[in-house]
């Protein structure tokens, strides 16, 4: 059997691909829509150039589904992170392949479908990291072409390529789906500078034709900013300056925080390979050669993957000393470190690295089921309904209720007639707007914003006085309406009760969202930055 599939390892390959979208698939099918993803359906809602959280990529992944059935759902949002993933999965196995072995690409691949942070993050929740790692996995398959042709050769003679070109088209699209993908340029650059072989790149015709194309793919960022005195990137920068002073303590934490994120099993080997690659830029003295004939990877190759992963890696994690990050900043490092740790890994013994993802598959696993089975039927909550042993976890105490449950929320906006009382609706939150979007997309067209001094896209998807005159809907929570309420005075006519709208779980209400008439709004509600008129 001829072809990419006539190694074991290459059928083995295909398999996982498709238990993992399976597997996917069905988390996707039953868990919640987060916070950020339903607020991110409504960057489907608003198509633009740009917005001013992220570039254009998550508007597009977010909406194929909807477009494509025309339904609303949790499900449905999810359709171009589960594809986009298992692309990106695909390629990185083949990268890993093509750079040490079918076995050490097949062992990357596993590992990669495995570690909880890429599974839900990156291949089953509608967020920017879906089109970025895919085009981060993208850009390492086709530098791996570029510069090592013929891994196993040593001493050729480089001669930059037609490739180096698209290298800066997929830098410019990993851009395109979040910011993190300008790491990427610098290691690239970073790697050709510290490679003698490859220094020749840096005056390749090939690289300004890759500067143009990358131009090109960030134009959408770059028209947009321009057209909103570049407010995007400003508070993306700004996310990078201290918040308090620097603590030890929440660097450990934030460490710590990652390899939970990462699974243990993996997390810890993570950084252990990471050392070993490093330690092998390094000059050894004779009596150490030796023991680089029990490394599966030269120093070149792990210069490119180190350059391309540990910047985000190191960084983020540092920057957990100052202000608190989201796991899925630093991801996209690991995923690239992931190769060199499938890399590692293939010169276990059989039996060892079997039994090592199987007792970790076996863990991790079925955790990730009961969490999707609480979240969706409350299997801990008590009381509920299908509660294991009677529950433990009271509703109060219990954060995962603020995920809503869109088909009820929908359900119940439909029976109680509210949203005929006013003109447009309006939350003091803007994910919450989010699950709000939802849950009224089939069943009317009024239009959603937010009055908050965070608005985000909402301060430049309308402008501030369009909604003078016009009655609104409040849509809060029990917990935030008094503030919400004191909030709002002023600017509109009048606030009043409108409906409670249980939210229930394991037969058990868990939520309640509440909907206020608040008549005519007197004056245009202050905004920070965005479209005032």
């Amino acid at each position: 059997m001829k072809g990419w599939v006539a190694h074991r390892y290459d059928r083995w390959a295909v398999l996982v691909l498709l238990v993992g979208l399976s597997l996917r698939g069905a988390i996707a099918a039953f868990l919640p829509p987060g916070f950020d993803e339903a607020y991110y359906y409504l960057y489907t809602q608003h198509l633009d150039w740009s917005y001013f959280d992220h570039p254009v990529l998550v508007a597009l992944s977010t909406g194929v589904g909807v477009w494509l059935t025309g339904i609303v759902s949790q499900f449905t949002i999810r359709w171009g992170a589960l594809l986009l993933h298992t692309g990106a999965l695909g390629l990185l196995y083949l990268t890993g392949r093509h750079l040490f072995s079918a076995k050490a690409g097949w062992l990357t691949l596993a590992i990669a479908s495995l570690a909880p942070i890429f599974l839900a993050g990156f291949g089953v929740m509608t967020l920017p990291d879906a089109p970025l790692v895919f085009f981060w996995s993208a850009t390492l398959y086709v530098a791996s072409r570029e510069f090592f042709p013929q891994p196993e050769r040593t001493g050729f003679t480089y001669r930059p390529t037609w490739r180096v070109a698209l290298l800066g088209l997929l830098v410019g699209l990993a851009c395109l789906g979040k910011y993190h993908g300008a790491a990427l340029g610098f290691g690239l650059v970073g790697f050709c500078l510290t490679q003698p072989t490859y220094r020749k790149v840096l005056v390749s015709p090939w690289l300004v034709l890759g500067a143009v194309l990358f131009g090109v793919a960030i134009a959408p960022i770059l028209i947009w900013n321009h057209q909103h005195d570049w407010v995007s990137l400003r508070f993306q920068s700004g996310r990078a300056v201290p918040d308090r002073g620097y603590s030890l303590v929440d660097l450990l934490v934030t460490w710590l925080v990652g390899i939970a994120y990462l699974f243990p099993s993996f997390g810890f080997l993570f950084w252990w390979v990471s050392g070993k690659a490093v330690w092998l830029q390094f000059p050894q003295p004779q009596s150490r050669l030796a023991n680089r004939r029990n490394i599966p990877f030269s120093p070149p190759v792990a210069a490119l993957i180190l350059w391309l992963s540990l910047p985000l890696m190191l960084g983020f994690t540092l920057m957990g000393g100052y202000r608190q990050i989201l796991p899925t900043w630093a991801a996209p490092g690991f995923w690239g470190m992931t190769l060199l740790l499938g890399a590692w890994v293939s010169t276990w013994r059989t039996l060892v690295w079997r039994r090592w993802l199987m007792v970790s598959a076996a863990i991790i696993v079925p955790i990730l089921l009961l969490a999707v089975l609480h979240l969706s039927l409350g299997i801990f909550q008590k009381p509920g309904q299908y509660a294991i042993a009677g529950g433990f976890l009271t509703p109060a105490n219990d954060a995962s209720t603020q995920q809503i449950n869109i088909q009820q929320l929908r359900q119940q906006f439909a029976e109680s007639g509210v949203l005929s009382q006013g003109d447009f609706l309006f939350t003091n939150d803007i994910y919450l707007a989010g699950q709000l979007g939802m849950a009224i997309a089939p069943l009317t067209r009024q239009p959603i914003t937010c009055f908050d001094p965070d608005p985000r896209g909402f301060a430049f998807w309308s402008t501030a006085e369009e909604w003078v005159g016009q009655r609104g809907l409040l849509v809060t929570t029990p917990a935030q309406a008094a503030a919400a309420i004191a909030q709002y005075q002023g600017y509109f006519s009048d606030l009043q009760l409108a409906a409670d709208l249980p939210i229930r779980r394991g037969g058990e209400v868990v939520r309640v969202v509440q909907v206020y008439r608040a008549g005519a709004l007197q004056i245009p509600y202050p905004r920070p930055y965005g479209r005032m008129r």
